[in-house]
């Protein structure tokens, strides 16, 4: 391993350094957003029915009944000093997202979520639930059956959940019955919202569109926001943005490494450079093994007795294979990553080196934990 280590050093040090061009040109609308284009979340709470048994128990769920017993009653079904309790309905929350300019009868995208103790929604349909916006007035009406996530499968000594099965969607599940106004073509001023905020990447929309258009209509207010004037322009708002949108650009980003520890995944920008550092890692390696022995006693006995006999084994290796190795500056994180896969280093050792590095003030990026 000491020989692998040296070698890959020698690469380095050799000038063995891969650039990666971190920058491509990209449409400005995957980068920015237009103020006052945006939508509106929207909630509810209804119910689903039809399941196989997998529902709401009403003793443990008693929102559930009430929830029930008001649907049959608008229906018609007088219930009042009946004691139902059925197993195949369960009361779920509702949520969807209502899209700029959606229209009157226009159909959306729900999810229904499980609020109850009901295991499972496979099967289920969602009755008439009305959505509410945070101004409490109703935007949508849902309603249709769901098609859950996940699965589950039980038996006797076992139980096997993959997913969420007490969570599902509804494509299309959602009519907008209300619509939200706002007048885009009497707009006398667009301003696009970077969602990475940056000054390069500012200053080169407001470049890419000046030139497109043959005018200084665009401003940079501040590394999020770009303002774009039609006041002497006679183009809508409509074609105007519809040219913009389709600008490419160069953005920047921020030299940036994201680490999942759940996962152990590691991703990380083209721009990270790391400086002049030394490494070594765990070089000691601890195993505990127990087997234990059963002894019993010689046929026919009377007082002997059946026992377990402890039998531990502890080997400790300490690996003095593994040095400290020596990385000079100016080296692409990547090459280094890709070493340090070489020499076996796993994804959770990896994310201890980086972090150890990031500390020690060597790893010129911001470290990002999920």
């Amino acid at each position: 391993m000491f020989d692998r280590l040296k070698v890959f050093l020698a690469a380095l040090l050799a000038g063995f350094v891969f650039h990666a061009d971190a920058s491509a040109d990209v449409r400005l609308k995957d980068i920015v957003n237009v103020e006052g284009v945006r939508g509106n979340d929207l909630v509810g709470y209804g119910l689903v029915v039809g399941l196989d048994g997998t529902g709401d128990g009403v003793r443990n769920s008693p929102y559930t009944e009430e929830a029930l017993s008001s649907l049959l009653e608008r229906l018609g079904v007088n219930v009042q000093g009946e004691d139902f309790r059925p197993r195949n309905v369960a009361a779920v929350v509702v949520t969807a997202t209502l899209p700029p300019f959606a229209r009157a009868g226009s159909q959306i995208d729900i999810t229904v979520s499980a609020i109850g103790d009901a295991s499972n929604l496979l099967g289920g349909t969602l009755i008439m639930t009305p959505l509410h916006a945070a101004d409490g007035e109703v935007y949508a009406v849902a309603q249709g059956p769901v098609l859950a996530s996940g699965f589950s499968a039980e038996g006797a000594g076992t139980e096997v959940t993959f997913g969420a099965p007490t969570s599902g969607s509804i494509p299309q599940g959602a009519r907008v019955e209300r619509e939200i106004n706002f007048d885009f073509a009497s707009m006398q001023n667009l301003r696009l919202a970077l969602r990475s905020p940056d000054f390069t990447t500012a200053t080169r929309i407001e470049t890419a569109i000046n030139a497109a258009f043959g005018g200084s209509i665009a401003t940079v207010l501040d590394p999020g926001t770009v303002e774009v004037s039609l006041v002497n322009s006679a183009m809508k708002p409509v074609h105007m943005m519809g040219r913009i949108e389709n600008l490419r650009v160069s953005p920047e980003q921020k030299a940036r490494i994201v680490i999942d520890q759940k996962s152990g995944t590691v991703v990380l920008g083209a721009d990270v450079r790391i400086s002049r550092f030394a490494v070594t890692q765990g070089n000691l390696t601890i195993s505990v093994r127990e087997t234990p022995v059963v002894s019993q006693p010689n046929p026919f006995s009377r007082n002997g007795e059946t026992i377990v006999l402890p039998d531990t084994t502890i080997s400790v290796d300490q690996n003095t294979e593994r040095r400290i190795g020596l990385v000079e500056e100016n080296v692409a994180l990547s090459d280094l990553i890709e070493g340090l896969n070489a020499l076996g280093v796993g994804p959770r050792e990896l994310i201890d080196i980086l972090k150890s590095v990031k500390a020690a003030g060597a790893l010129h990026a911001e470290l990002v934990l999920m």
